[in-house]
């Protein structure tokens, strides 16, 4: 069954397989994609579907070294290299879009761009900076109103531009602590405003971005990644956890999005989420469900086969194993991927895995 072609929706894909999106800082200092990066994306493209590397539809969004954005034309262009070399092989590719909020350093972003978040509390822990190595988070400045409708404009603008660029469509990134879970999550929204202070308030900002993206580009080209129970950048359980993802499920079938992306980290360490939460949110949700987190073939199909997920994303494996759809197939044994590599700029540990037959 994970090999089989799927359809659902606009969605046709080849396979049930997903390419999950993770961060490898092979951009220009820039932050404009580049050849190297439509090649590590094409290699890949046996994927039914492929979702970017989280990708920042605004300067104060960077955060990190060498991320790419999508907010100029230069950078439209910069991915029509990589929407080209995954269609060529039959593939479909979604951009992640990612807005860092307070996990980022002043260092890594240009001239004129700023850390925000929901308050002024910094995020714990540090960040790698190209200019000065690890450094202490950058204290962010607490966003205002008009901040907030600039960044669902900047979500709007780097949607549009997604098309531009060919991109089948754009998954927001709710997930991992970035500024979307840190308006979701109340060990860092501290607000007591509209956007803050209870579950509708905390759900407030991804609904409005999920609701303008949607406008602007239709319901079948948008998705939105959640990791409940994660814990990274500052985040962790809440007594009003389950029912707010579950109210934040219902709200977004209501627009109509096509998928959630469900995270579930546990095999990274983060506590697991539950086996009946998972149904309880696919049960609330009217659209395509991807889970993610630790999957193996053989889990997979077991996944599919129960009908806990219309699609199974992979990550590392993806990131180790160019050809892992074919070497699934076959029950091949896989690289394993070295970790000294994920985030260093170049050619090694990025495009020079070997597939089975080299």
């Amino acid at each position: 069954m994970l090999f089989d072609k799927f359809s659902a929706r606009s969605l046709k894909l080849a396979n049930h397989v997903v390419m999950a999106p993770m961060t490898r800082s092979r951009a220009t200092p820039e932050h404009t994609p580049d050849a190297l990066m439509a090649t590590y994306y094409g290699q890949r493209a046996a994927a039914g579907l492929i979702i970017t590397e989280g990708t920042s539809p605004s300067p104060n969004g960077l955060g990190y070294p060498r991320i790419p954005g999508l907010y100029d034309a230069v950078q439209v262009n910069g991915w029509k290299a990589t929407t080209t070399a995954v269609h060529a092989q039959g593939g479909k590719i979604f951009v992640q879009l990612m807005h860092c909020g307070r996990v980022g350093h002043v260092d890594n972003l240009p001239k004129g761009a700023e850390v925000i978040g929901p308050t002024a509390v910094v995020c714990p822990g540090e960040m790698y900076t190209d200019s000065q190595g690890m450094q202490p988070y950058s204290p962010p400045r607490a966003m205002v109103d008009a901040d907030i409708a600039q960044v669902v404009k900047e979500h709007v603008t780097a949607a549009k531009l997604a098309l531009d660029a060919g991109f089948d469509g754009v998954e927001l990134h709710g997930a991992n602590g970035y500024l979307i879970e840190q308006f979701l999550n109340p060990l860092v929204n501290l607000r007591t405003d509209g956007y803050g202070g209870n579950i509708e308030a905390r759900n407030r900002l991804a609904l409005e971005i999920g609701r303008a993206t949607v406008a602007a580009i239709g319901r079948d080209r948008v998705g939105i990644r959640l990791s409940p129970y994660g814990v990274f950048n500052g985040t962790g359980e809440f007594p009003e956890l389950q029912a707010q993802y579950l109210a934040l499920a219902a709200a977004l079938s209501a627009l109509g999005l096509l998928y959630i992306h469900l995270v579930d980290h546990s095999g990274m360490g983060a506590p697991p989420v539950p086996a009946e939460f998972k149904l309880r949110l696919r049960s609330a949700f009217d659209g395509l469900c991807i889970l993610s987190g630790g999957f193996d073939r053989a889990s997979a199909e077991k996944a599919l086969l129960d009908k806990r997920g219309d699609l199974i994303a992979f990550g590392r494996p993806f990131l180790a194993n160019p050809d892992l759809v074919a070497r699934m197939k076959k029950d091949a044994p896989l690289n394993t991927p070295d970790m000294a590599t994920f985030y260093v700029p170049g050619a090694k540990g990025y495009t020079d895995y070997p597939a089975m037959d080299s």
